[in-house]
């Protein structure tokens, strides 16, 4: 070892090598405060999000929900706007079923009113109608006393006008259980005027 030493290039690349070390460690200790003090007063580096394209993201986000919200608002507004149209449409129908009801009971009012004769009925009122024409009014007001209204106005609209003004005359001037017949007469009068003719023409 000692002999190693000894040799001249050895020792040049020792002492070569110890002061390349002893020079690496006197800069290093002279200049340590100074990397200390450069590394607190140099400035942090913040990174800017524009740089990364952050805030061009976060506008179209921000777009997307503008456009969401209005179009939600919009959604809204229309379903209220039908659900307004329904209730009137709701009310409508309900208002017409009410109406269709009032026509179907009047219609039904007018088909019990109207007296019409049948085919299988007429020959034989027709022959009632020409015997009562035969009596006298006095006659035909007591058999009539005796029948229902219906039967009644069936006879009186198959006999000629002069014939059924005299039987009037005498209801009006009769008495029935009820009191006078004149009411009844009136009865009569307006179900024979809501008669339905079935009579041909020039019939008795």
């Amino acid at each position: 070892m000692i002999s190693k030493l000894q040799n001249p290039v050895t020792a040049m690349a020792v002492s070569l090598v110890l002061s390349v070390v002893l020079g690496v460690a006197l800069c290093w200790r002279a200049a340590g405060p100074l990397l200390a003090l450069a590394a607190t007063a140099r400035p942090k580096v913040v990174i800017d999000k524009k740089e990364k394209g952050w805030d061009f993201w976060t506008i179209e986000m921000e777009n997307l929900s503008t456009d969401l919200t209005e179009e939600r608002a919009r959604l809204h507004k229309q379903a209220d706007l039908l659900d307004q149209r329904a209730a009137r449409l709701d009310d409508e129908q309900k208002e017409l079923g009410k109406i269709r009801s009032d026509i179907e009971g009047m219609r039904r009012d007018i088909a019990s009113r109207v007296i019409e004769i049948t085919a299988d009925e007429m020959k034989n009122l027709r022959m009632l109608s020409q015997t009562y024409t035969n009596l006298s009014p006095r006659a035909v007001v007591a058999i009539f006393r005796e029948m229902d209204d219906l039967t009644v106005v069936k006879i009186l609209s198959l006999m000629k006008p002069d014939v059924v003004g005299p039987i009037f005359e005498e209801m009006s001037r009769s008495a029935g259980t009820d009191g006078p017949l004149a009411r009844r007469a009136a009865i009569l009068s307006e179900k024979l005027r809501l008669m339905k003719s079935s009579k041909p023409a020039g019939g008795s």
